[in-house]
This record gives C-alpha cells, sequence and structure tokens, in this order.
C-alpha cells in the first residue's frame, strides 16, 4: 500500500473527527467529567491535537511520561477541524511552498493554527516513511475548540496502556485517509 508522505489520517464520521490530547490528571479528569475543557486547561496557551493515535502514543510514551499520564480521544466537528486546516501556517519555514520567508513569516503572525509534519509511527512508535499531521490551537482557534468544537471527550489511557502491554494492533482505533485537502 503507498501511502502519501504527507496525508491526514484520522478515526471520523460524517459529522465527527477525533483527535488525540495527553494531560495529566489535574486537566484530564475535569475535562472527561464535563465533557469539555474546563479549568485548569489554559486557553491562553497553545495546545496541540493530533489525529494519529500512534504519533500520540509515541509523543505521551503510552501514558507514562509526566504530564501526560492521561490520553484523552477528544471528539471534534469535521466543520472545526477543517477550519483550523483552512487557518493553519506551517510551524517552519519551507521554501518549497513558493511563498517568500518574509511572507511566510507575516502570516505565521496572523494564524490562529500551526501545522506540523511528524514521521508516522508503528505498532513499536519508530519513524515510518511517512508524515502524520499535528496542529496547533492558539488565539481563536482554542477559544472555537474549547467552546465550539468539542463534541465528546473519551479517556483512553487505558486503552493506550492495554495496547502497549501486548501491542496487539487489533486494539488500535481504525484510522482512515481524512477526505478533505492536505494542508501546507
Amino acid at each position: 500500500m503507498d501511502v502519501p508522505y504527507r496525508q491526514i489520517r484520522a478515526a471520523y464520521t460524517d459529522r465527527t473527527i477525533t483527535v488525540y490530547q495527553a494531560y495529566s490528571e489535574a486537566i484530564a479528569g475535569p475535562a472527561v467529567r464535563a465533557g469539555r475543557f474546563v479549568d485548569p486547561f489554559k486557553r491562553d496557551r497553545m495546545t496541540w491535537v493530533k489525529p494519529s493515535f500512534l504519533w500520540m502514543m509515541y509523543r505521551c510514551g503510552w501514558a507514562t511520561k509526566p504530564g501526560q499520564e492521561r490520553v484523552l480521544a477528544v471528539e471534534i466537528t469535521r466543520e472545526g477541524f477543517d477550519w483550523a486546516v483552512s487557518h493553519a501556517c506551517l510551524s517552519h519555514y519551507d521554501r518549497s511552498t513558493g511563498e517568500s520567508r518574509a511572507e511566510w513569516s507575516r502570516r505565521l503572525r496572523r494564524s490562529p493554527v500551526r501545522v506540523q509534519w511528524d514521521p508516522e509511527r508503528s505498532l513499536q512508535l519508530t519513524p515510518l516513511p511517512y508524515r502524520s499531521l499535528q496542529l496547533g490551537l492558539s488565539g481563536e482557534a482554542v477559544q472555537r475548540y474549547v467552546d465550539e468544537w468539542t463534541v465528546a471527550i473519551t479517556d483512553v489511557t487505558a486503552l493506550a496502556r492495554g495496547i502497549a502491554a501486548n501491542r496487539d494492533p487489533a486494539l488500535l482505533p481504525v484510522e482512515r485517509p481524512y477526505p478533505d485537502p492536505v494542508p501546507a
């Protein structure tokens, strides 16, 4: 199977897409109970969301890294996700986009969303030869994420630890190519 070098792969429905985040108990517990992000979640900080479950597992060490002991599956509206992608700017300058460094820098300062393309991960968390998306939400994007886009928050920490213990691929969330255009 040929996988494009950059492709959004995610679990999604006609209405929602699932992104993952890892937090401490202090943030995750209240969010799961409320079904949305509440204090002590900080709206004034950039928050990174990842549609790839395995990339999240790499980032949080299967829910073992300090401050990332709880993994949340955050179901958000596709409308919100698409808005974020359409308002995103690469987090680093890439001359192959055709824009000058000065143009990119201006766009970066105005953009409420950052895009990073990181190596997708295998079940053993080794890098694969293609990239997965993560989006950094700030300013207006964080406000929309918290107040408008979030449909449900589910704690998937037990799932993460169960997969880590036996590396059973049948337990992984089913992720497929997301049909909308890939951002820069």
